[in-house]
């Protein structure tokens, strides 16, 4: 009995701590986190609605980001978790990647209505007519 409540005690102890992730041997910057966490998000993205795309190149999201960043899987999932633990700084991490999220979309927007009215003022050449076109013998 006193066993359990010595483990129960200690298991307290190690629950209040400030720090209950310690920090990575090779710490990513929060800077190059959001660079990760942003690209990482497009390639799953991309990967979600058009598979295809990456396959036809070959892609795989997490290796490209190991490769890119030059960093392995230990030291991503060790970054992830270190920030993960840290709520402060890892909100701030995700409101700085979804405003770029937010920024990227409105570009993206401006793009479509500029392609929608450069259509606008080409004319428009119907289906049929270009069937009804007689053809040269």
């Amino acid at each position: 009995m006193k066993n359990i409540f010595g483990l129960v005690v200690v298991l307290f102890l190690f629950s209040c701590s400030n720090k209950p992730v310690s920090e990575p041997d090779k710490l990513i910057s929060e800077e190059v986190m959001e660079d990760i966490l942003f690209d990482l998000s497009i390639l799953q993205a991309t990967q979600s609605y058009m598979p295809n795309k990456l396959n036809e190149k070959s892609i795989n999201p997490e290796t490209f980001i190991y490769e890119k960043y030059k960093i392995d899987s230990i030291t991503y999932y060790q970054n992830k978790l270190y920030y993960a633990a840290n709520p402060k700084k890892y909100k701030k991490i995700h409101k700085v990647v979804t405003e770029r999220f937010n920024k990227l979309k409105i570009e993206a927007d401006s793009l479509s209505i500029k392609e929608k009215a450069d259509n606008k003022d080409k004319p428009k050449v119907k289906r049929e007519i270009l069937l009804d076109l007689p053809t040269q013998e």
